[in-house]
């Protein structure tokens, strides 16, 4: 599996967890992997194809390289969201896609930019 490089998704058994797949993303440093947004759009939608690919209805996300990789909560949200917006057409198998969060200010962001472009279920 490693090393990958920013933009990368690949998947692996879930061993111990719960779930039985984990794909594992690597998110591009804000501000020293270029171009940024490119290649957090290449974790979403290599991730996203992934899940598709291997019949993985469900999958979770956090707000990938918000946080120690520093970055910005809103830049990151309108990435995943375009991101979104452009690939969810073309998925079969992926059903429900939900975001675990930092905090609420994280949620809060997320959800405001994922609600001007797509239709989402809040609690679900």
């Amino acid at each position: 599996m490693a090393p990958i490089v920013p933009g990368q998704a690949v998947l692996t058994g879930g061993h111990n967890l719960p779930n039985r797949w984990v794909i594992h993303c690597l998110g591009p440093v804000y501000g020293v992997d270029k171009p940024e947004n490119q290649l957090l759009a290449d974790c979403y939608r290599n991730a996203l194809e992934l899940a598709d690919e291997n019949g993985i209805e469900r999958l979770a996300f956090p707000a990938l390289s918000t946080g120690a990789f520093g970055y910005p909560a809103e830049e990151a949200a309108q990435v995943c969201a375009a991101t979104l917006e452009a690939i969810l057409p073309s998925l079969n198998k992926v059903h429900l896609i939900r975001f675990v969060l930092f905090n609420e200010a994280a949620r809060h962001t997320l959800y405001q930019v994922l609600a001007q472009r797509l239709t989402i279920d809040a609690a679900g």
